[in-house]
């Protein structure tokens, strides 16, 4: 059975496939087309990653059994486009999957939990901004909505603009801008959005200018509590703490909406704030959380599918979530014709182990190395197939990574990548680290040597690395404890200039040579400036 899924045709759209209750492929539209924005070009299908996910799965269009599509599926009326896909997959049971059904989906479908609340909360899914779910079995059952504007989503693009940042598409710098910032807004934040009897939230409107199109449509009486003159500039002394008071104000308030119980699924756009998830794990009223990693609209796709498989074709197997990399891959002569394109340099490593030693050597020389190896990861983070690597030996990594790589702000921290089995001995983590969902702790002995990768305090972004999750990486990982005693890696997203990740070896040269990344080893493939 093949049933392809389609999510986010209106923003950050993808596709995923899943054959005989398998996850086999699932990639972003933008991660193909380069584009670094997250709206839609047009009303069409995501073509490039739908025929990607085809060709990974050995599929042709006219054998698929299923097309799961997420709502909204247009921007204007919807039945010209569901028309179009009946003509584009004439032998295909359609399938139209509301966008929050979509989300809960893709959080409970994938978790490892067999009964479970889910919680979904995004800016605006189809008007909807947020739902809760009992999950068992197979069923999902909703149990409470909330619709825009009462919208935690809605609210951090908000401050978002009012920041300087760009509303919908810079949000994580919201997040962690907040690290730095005290609690001196938490009870205005409280007073923006007061919450009902049963803890769900509702946005207080007095504090907003419906006519006032910029400064995040706030109105005299927000910018009154912060002690300034109606749509003045924010201070620079002042950011980190507004920051700070949505951040912590969000997270008590989803800690309430949550509730209490024994296993909690997470998604929606929300879902993407690691600090948030951390805070789950750590202080909501459940044992375990699980966050679906690709939470924002992009995993709609894989939600849809997940949806077809189990509530339109009643299959109880589920489909588990082994890891990320669900994107292409390339062969060595696929790499090698670009880069004889392109006239380069090369040096070809014959084995991996060669590879890894490479790759050893040029950190240990406190080089930034950018690596890209096997199928690009699904979702907006780098899990060790296209990263830029650096030391933390090197006492200037993190400031060369942020100023002549990345070229953004010092507050923006990067994540230090550990095998699993060796994780406790240098930092506190939870659950969802595996796919760099959550934020951990610096232990008390190592905070000095981690000191310039600290968001806050002991606070730093961890991804812990599993030999079955990605044996390169992980081999990579021990052998650079090998050579220096510390088998920790600084990782950051191979991308450059605010665009997706690297996909293709042209995309992984260009990106190179834009950029003060001093090697690069595409699988097998060694190239230096």
């Amino acid at each position: 059975m093949l049933i392809l899924g389609i999510g986010g045709i209106l923003g950050d759209a993808a596709c995923a496939i899943l054959r005989d209750g398998e996850l086999v492929a699932a990639i972003e539209e933008s991660k193909l087309t380069r584009r670094g924005d997250l709206t839609a070009a047009s009303d069409d299908l995501p073509e490039h990653s739908l025929a990607a996910c085809l060709s990974l799965a050995g599929a042709r269009p006219e054998r698929l059994d299923c097309v799961a599509i997420a709502r909204p599926i247009s921007a204007g009326p919807e039945a010209e486009r569901h028309l179009r896909l009946r003509a584009r997959f004439p032998s295909s049971r359609i399938v139209l999957v509301e966008h929050h059904t979509a989300h809960a989906a893709s959080a409970y479908y994938a978790s490892p939990f067999d009964e479970a609340t889910v919680l979904t909360l995004d800016r605006m899914g189809d008007f909807r901004c947020g739902s809760k779910w009992r999950a068992e079995g197979a069923q999902l059952t909703l149990e409470r909505e909330t619709y825009y504007p009462d919208s935690l989503g809605e609210l951090y693009g908000c401050v978002t603009e009012l920041l300087g940042f760009r509303a919908g598409r810079e949000e994580h710098k919201v997040q962690w801008l907040s690290a730095a910032g005290d609690d001196r807004y938490l009870e205005l934040f409280a007073d923006v959005m007061p919450r009902h009897d049963d803890g769900w939230p509702r946005m207080e409107r007095a504090f907003f200018d419906a006519e006032r199109q910029t400064h995040g449509g706030f109105g005299a009486r927000f910018f009154q509590r912060l002690g300034l003159e109606d749509a003045a500039a924010i201070p620079e002394q002042l950011r980190a703490h507004l920051a700070a008071g949505l951040q912590r104000t969000v997270e008590a308030a989803i800690i309430e909406m949550a509730g209490r119980g024994r296993n909690l699924c997470f998604a929606g756009g929300l879902g993407l704030n690691a600090l948030l998830v951390s805070a789950l794990e750590r202080r909501s009223g459940f044992e375990q959380v699980f966050v679906q990693p690709a939470a924002g609209n992009a995993g709609t796709a894989l939600g849809a599918a997940l949806y077809a498989w189990h509530a339109t074709y009643g299959q109880t197997t589920r489909v588990p979530m082994r890891h990320l990399y669900l994107g292409p891959s390339y062969a060595a002569a696929e790499v090698k014709q670009v880069l004889e394109n392109c006239k380069l340099r090369f040096r070809y490593c014959l084995t991996t182990e060669e590879v890894i030693e490479t790759a050893v050597a040029q950190l240990s020389e406190n080089r930034i190395v950018a690596w890209m190896q096997g199928r690009m990861e699904f979702g907006a983070r780098a899990l060790g197939n296209r990263s830029i690597l650096a030391s933390p030996l090197d006492p200037y990594s993190t400031e060369n990574l942020n100023a002549y790589i990345k070229h953004r702000e010092s507050f923006r921290k990067f994540a230090a990548s550990v095998p699993a089995e060796l994780a406790a001995e240098y930092f506190e983590v939870g659950p969802n680290a595996r796919f760099l969902a959550t934020v951990g702790h610096v232990r008390p002995a190592w905070r000095g040597r981690f000191e310039s990768a600290l968001l806050a305090s002991d606070l730093i972004r961890v991804h812990v690395v599993a030999q079955e999750d990605n044996p390169l990486y992980w081999k990579l990982l021990h052998a650079a404890g090998k050579a220096t005693g510390l088998p920790v890696l600084y990782n950051t997203s191979f991308n450059l200039f605010g665009e997706p990740l690297v996909c293709t070896p042209r995309d992984a040269v260009r990106s190179f040579y834009s950029s003060g990344i001093d090697a690069m080893l595409v699988g097998n493939f060694l190239l230096q400036k």
